[in-house]
């Protein structure tokens, strides 16, 4: 929602609501990618609006940081809920694992462009670990308790191995790569005969 329409009480408009998700879209597209084109001016581009546009919607650097952000936490989040319902449990996993890596691209992309300042985006980085790890704690528990994946592990020793894989040195095809280490590491947390 812009500023103005929300000290005036106003519900935005269709257009200005429409360009705001052309943003938020173009910019997870542009960051994700990363590069020395990842501006904003590439993410205005990529929308099909002008820069001022951007800037209304979001008037600094670290505002469309922010609302990518969250957006991909919030998006993960979801996820988690539907996956949850619709798959079996150690699949489950993998797969929101396996859109976490989609997410961690979109960041190092934003950190690389955008270089926000660490201390603004404290708070959101607390609000997404708190998150990210009940999530892979929820998929997790349900897989322990249907006996499909050991319970020697916790939700943050399964981040951290996912952002230990991604972090690692960067190269083209990074992405693929880092889904089938997550294989075999979700096959490694699977509980073997003996082990029951």
């Amino acid at each position: 929602m812009g500023e103005d329409s929300a000290k005036t009480g106003r519900r935005p408009r269709a257009d200005s609501l429409r360009n705001r998700e052309l943003l938020l879209v173009a910019a997870r597209g542009v960051f994700s990618a990363g590069g020395p084109e990842a501006s904003l001016e590439a993410v205005a581009r990529k929308a099909g609006v002008g820069i001022a546009t951007l800037y209304r919607h979001f008037p600094t650097r670290e505002a469309i940081f922010q609302a990518v952000y969250r957006r991909e936490i919030d998006q993960l989040v979801d996820l988690a809920v539907t996956l949850a319902a619709d798959e079996p449990p150690l699949e489950a996993l993998r797969l929101w694992l396996r859109a976490s890596i989609g997410m961690v691209a979109t960041k190092k992309g934003m950190l690389a462009a955008l270089a926000p300042a660490a201390d603004s985006s404290t708070e959101l980085f607390a609000y997404s670990s708190d998150q990210l790890n009940r999530c892979v704690g929820n998929l997790m528990a349900t897989a322990v308790a249907r006996g499909e994946i050991r319970d020697d592990l916790d939700s943050e020793d399964v981040l951290r191995a996912l952002i230990g894989m991604c972090y690692t040195r960067e190269q083209p095809g990074w992405q693929d790569k880092v889904g089938r280490l997550l294989d075999v590491f979700v096959d490694g947390l699977r509980m073997r005969r003996n082990e029951s």
